[in-house]
C-alpha cells in the first residue's frame, strides 16, 4: 500500500477550504425531517434543534434485531435552563474539517462530535453562564411492539406471515446515575435466520452456516459528570410514542460534559456484553486527552485525500459532493456496509412520506438485506477519493458469506462455485418473501422465484471487481479475495454447463461458447439468453484476474481461467435506424423493470468509452435505442450521468450532474430521495460521485484521460486518485490543465490531457 505524506500547511489549507462546504442553519428545525448528519467511525446522528430541545438520533453499524431489521439506538433530547437557543443569534453548523457539530447562541456553545476510533458519542456544553442540563434518553421500543401492514417492510419478512412478527422490547433502566439500554436477539425463539433457512430448504447445512443474528445485542450507556437520575416520563414525536429516561444536573455550571457509549456484538452472554461494554468506556477514560484531536486528525487526513472543486454558479455541485462525501466516511470502520437505503441517517419516516406513520426504526428495503446492484454504487465512487479504507466493510460483508453462498450451489445443485443472488440478507441468502413463499411444485429451490431477480447473479463480479481496483489502485496484497473471485467465477462455469447438460447433449454451443440462459440483464431484461450483464462481468473479470502479478496465481488456475474465458460469448449488437448499438442479450422473454443495461460494457465495465475502439457503438445505444431513451433520468440509481461523461458527452454529463447534485427536498442538501428507495438516497449520492469523477479523469489500465467530458466553464481544481497508486492534482481553468502535478512523476508520461 502507499501514502501520500504531507505537509502541515498543506492540512491546514485543505481544512479552509472544505470548510466552505459547511452547512450552517440561522433558524431552528421544525423536526427530524430538518436534522443534519454527524457521526465517525461506524456511528451516525441526525441532529436538530427543536422548540429550545437539541436532539439527536443515534445509529450504529450491525444493530440487526431479531426480524433483521435494523434499529436505532434511540433519541437523546438535551434540555438547558435557562434555554439559550431561542436568542436571535442562533447558529448551527456541521464543521467539516472537524467531523462535528456546532450548536450555539446566548453565549453558549454545544458540541457534538463522535470518536472515530471507538464507539463514543460526546456532547460537551460551555456557556457563559451557569445553567441546569436536563438529559432525556427516549425510546419507543419501550414494549413489545407488533409489526403490521407496510410497516413490514422494513424488516426481512417484508409481508405477512401466518404468525405474529413482533419487535421485541429493549431493556432500558438506571444504573445508579446511569442509563444502560440494550436489545439481545432471543435465543429461545425462531427468527428471521431460522425461518428464512427453512423456507429455502437449507436445513440440512444449517449448523454449518454463517449467522449474524443469533445473540446480536446491541445497545448502550448514557452517562456525564454531574448528573443524577432523575425520573421517568412518556410522550409523543412524529406519531409515536416513547418513553424518556431523564439525568439532570446535580448543581448548575457553566460546562456539562455527556457521553454516549454504543455497542453492538454477538456476545456468548449478556454479562459478556456489558463486560465488553464497560471496556469501552475504560478505554475512553485511557484516552481522554487525545481523543478529540486524534479524531479531528483523521478527519484532516481524510478531506486531504481527494478533492473536486467548481468555481462559481455550479459551485453547489462540489459543496454537495463533500457533504455526501462526509456521510460515507461516519462508516469508515463499521463492521457492515453502508446501506444503500439511508445509511445510518434515516429519521421519522412520516417526513419522507407521510403515508408510513411508523416509528423512526423504519425504511424501506429492509435492514439487514443488501441489494447489490444498489450498494455498488455506494462504494465504486471511494477509489478515486482514495478512500480505500472506507471499502473494507462491503468487501467483509462478500467475505464472511462466501461459505453460505457455496453451501447453496453444493446443497440445491451439488456442483462447486458461490451463488450470490439479489436481494441478500446479512446471512447471504435471498431473502425469504423475495425468494418466494408460494412456488410451484417441482420449482428449482435454488432460483428465486421472483419476476424481478430471477437468475440475477451477476451483481457479485462488480465487488470481485473492486477488489481487485484495489490491487491496482492502492498496491494492497488481494490475496485473501482471490479464493472469493475465483468461487464466483466457478459457478458460472459449473452452473450454466449443468443447465446445458440438462436441456440437451452439449455443454457449449458450436463456438464452443457458454450457453447462458436463462440469464438476466439486470432486473430489467429477463430470461435472457446470452445477457450483455453476464457477458461482460465474466470476460473483464477474467482477464484482470488473469493480468494479476504471477504471485496471486497457480499455473493450473491460470490455465483454468484461460479457458474459461476462451469459453465466453462475444457481446450481443442491435440496429436502430441503420445504426449499429449495443444490446441487453441476444434475447429476452419481457422487460420487467427500467435500468439500461445495454449500457453496461461502459459501465462498470468500461469495454467501451473514451480513447476505445466502438466509441460511436456505445453512444449510438446512449441516444437511439429505445429503452435507453426511455429510461433516461437523473433520479435514485439511474446511471445516466455516469454513462454520459464516460462517452464524453460532456454537455449531457454536466446537465444530468447538475440534477443529480441538486439540493435535496430536505433541509440538509444531500438527503436526497426517496427516489426508488428511501431518504437518504445512498445510491444516488453514489452515482452522482461517480458521474462527476468520470467526467474529470478516466483510467484504462495504465492510460490517464484528464477532462474527457468536463464544461469549458467549470474552472476549479482537483486532486484524484488512479491505478498504480498515482495521484493527480491541479487546476481547471477556461477548459486547460494548470499547474499538473503527478505522483509518482513517472505516470505523468501516461496522461493525456483532452481538448473541450
Amino acid at each position: 500500500m502507499f501514502a501520500i505524506i504531507l505537509s502541515t500547511a498543506q492540512l491546514n489549507a485543505q481544512s479552509d477550504q472544505i470548510d466552505r462546504s459547511n452547512v450552517i442553519w440561522t433558524t431552528q428545525s421544525k423536526n427530524s425531517g430538518e436534522s443534519m448528519p454527524c457521526g465517525g467511525g461506524d456511528i451516525g446522528l441526525n441532529v436538530w434543534v427543536e422548540n429550545g430541545d437539541v436532539l439527536f438520533y443515534m445509529s450504529r453499524s450491525g444493530a440487526f434485531d431479531e426480524n433483521n431489521q435494523m434499529l436505532k439506538q434511540g433519541r437523546m433530547r438535551l434540555r438547558l435552563a435557562p434555554n439559550p437557543f431561542h436568542a436571535g443569534d442562533f447558529k448551527q453548523e456541521l464543521q467539516l474539517s472537524k467531523g462535528s457539530v456546532r450548536i450555539s447562541a446566548g453565549g453558549t456553545v454545544l458540541d457534538i462530535w463522535v470518536d472515530v476510533f471507538r464507539p463514543l458519542i460526546h456532547v460537551s456544553v460551555k456557556s457563559s453562564r451557569p445553567t441546569q442540563l436536563n438529559a432525556f434518553y427516549e425510546s419507543w421500543r419501550f414494549e413489545d411492539h407488533v409489526v403490521a401492514g407496510p410497516e413490514l417492510r422494513a424488516n426481512s419478512y417484508k409481508a405477512p406471515q401466518p404468525f405474529e412478527v413482533v419487535t421485541r422490547k429493549d431493556n432500558i433502566t438506571f444504573q445508579g446515575n446511569e442509563i444502560l439500554f440494550f436489545h439481545r436477539n432471543p435465543a429461545d425463539q425462531e427468527n428471521i435466520f431460522d425461518f428464512t433457512v427453512k423456507k429455502e430448504q437449507m436445513e440440512a447445512v444449517k449448523d454449518q452456516l454463517f449467522n449474524p443474528v443469533k445473540n446480536n445485542t446491541f445497545g448502550g450507556i448514557v452517562r456525564g459528570s454531574n448528573l443524577r437520575a432523575a425520573g421517568q416520563s412518556e410522550g409523543t414525536y412524529a406519531s409515536t410514542g416513547f418513553k424518556a429516561w431523564k439525568l439532570e444536573s446535580v448543581k448548575n455550571a457553566r460546562s456539562h460534559e455527556l457521553e454516549i457509549a454504543l455497542h453492538v456484538a454477538q456476545s456468548g452472554s449478556l454479562e459478556e456484553w456489558k463486560t465488553e461494554l464497560a471496556a469501552i468506556f475504560k478505554d475512553a477514560y485511557d484516552n481522554r486527552k487525545t481523543a478529540l484531536s486524534a479524531s479531528q486528525a483523521w478527519w484532516k487526513q481524510f478531506w486531504n485525500r481527494s478533492y473536486i472543486w467548481i468555481e462559481g454558479k455550479d459551485s453547489s455541485v462540489t459543496r454537495n459532493y463533500n457533504l455526501f462525501r462526509y456521510q460515507l466516511a461516519c462508516n469508515a470502520f463499521g463492521k457492515w456496509p453502508t446501506k444503500f437505503n439511508g445509511g445510518l441517517f434515516t429519521f421519522d419516516p412520516e417526513y419522507v412520506d407521510r403515508k408510513y406513520s411508523y416509528s423512526p426504526d423504519f425504511r424501506l428495503w429492509g435492514g439487514g438485506t443488501f441489494t447489490a446492484q444498489n450498494q455498488r454504487l455506494v462504494y465504486f465512487p471511494m477509489f478515486k477519493n482514495g478512500d480505500f479504507d472506507l471499502l473494507k466493510p462491503q468487501f467483509d460483508f462478500y467475505l464472511n458469506n462466501l461459505k453460505n453462498a457455496e453451501l447453496r450451489s453444493e446443497h440445491y445443485w451439488k456442483h462447486k462455485g458461490a451463488s450470490f443472488t439479489e436481494q441478500i440478507e446479512n446471512f447471504g441468502l435471498p431473502n425469504v418473501t423475495e425468494y418466494g413463499m408460494k412456488r410451484p411444485a417441482g420449482y428449482d429451490p435454488g432460483i428465486e422465484h421472483n419476476a424481478w431477480l430471477e437468475y440475477q447473479w451477476e451483481t457479485v463480479f462488480e465487488f470481485c471487481l473492486m477488489m481487485l481496483e484495489t490491487e491496482r489502485y492502492e498496491g494492497r496484497d488481494i490475496t485473501e479475495y482471490i479464493p472469493f473471485i475465483e468461487s464466483c467465477l466457478t459457478f458460472y462455469d459449473e452452473h450454466y454447463q449443468m443447465l446445458a447438460k440438462q436441456r440437451g447433449v452439449k455443454t457449449l454451443d458450436e463456438n464452443g461458447h457458454y450457453i447462458l440462459y436463462p440469464s438476466s440483464a439486470a432486473e430489467t431484461f429477463k430470461m435472457t439468453y446470452n445477457s450483455t450483464t453476464v457477458i461482460c462481468a465474466l470476460k473483464v473479470i477474467l482477464e484482470r484476474i488473469l493480468a494479476l502479478p504471477e504471485k496471486y496465481l497457480e499455473k493450473s488456475q491460470r490455465e483454468k481461467w484461460t479457458t474459461m474465458l476462451q469459453k465466453v460469448p462475444p457481446l450481443p449488437f442491435a440496429e436502430f435506424d441503420g445504426r449499429k448499438t449495443l444490446a441487453p442479450a441476444v434475447t429476452w422473454a419481457r422487460v420487467q423493470n427500467s435500468e439500461t443495461p445495454q449500457l453496461y460494457p461502459v459501465f462498470p465495465w468500461g469495454i467501451y468509452g473514451v480513447g476505445k475502439p466502438g466509441l460511436d457503438i456505445a453512444v449510438n445505444t446512449y441516444r437511439f435505442d429505445p429503452h435507453a431513451v426511455k429510461f433516461k433520468s437523473h433520479v435514485g440509481w439511474r446511471q445516466y450521468s455516469i454513462f454520459a461523461a464516460r462517452l464524453g458527452l460532456a454537455e449531457e454529463a454536466a446537465t444530468l450532474t447538475r440534477e443529480k447534485f441538486k439540493d435535496s427536498n430536505h433541509r440538509f442538501p444531500t438527503f436526497w430521495g426517496p427516489g426508488f428507495d428511501w431518504t437518504p438516497d445512498h445510491n444516488w449520492g453514489g452515482s452522482a460521485m461517480i458521474g462527476l469523477q468520470e467526467m474529470l479523469m478516466q483510467t484504462d489500465d495504465r492510460r490517464i484521460y484528464l477532462l474527457p467530458a468536463w464544461p469549458k466553464e467549470w474552472n476549479g481544481k482537483f486532486r484524484l486518485h488512479a491505478p498504480y497508486q498515482t495521484v493527480l492534482e491541479g487546476s481547471i481553468r477556461d477548459g486547460k490543465i494548470e499547474n499538473l502535478s503527478v505522483t509518482p512523476s513517472s505516470r505523468a508520461a501516461d496522461v493525456t490531457v483532452l481538448p473541450l
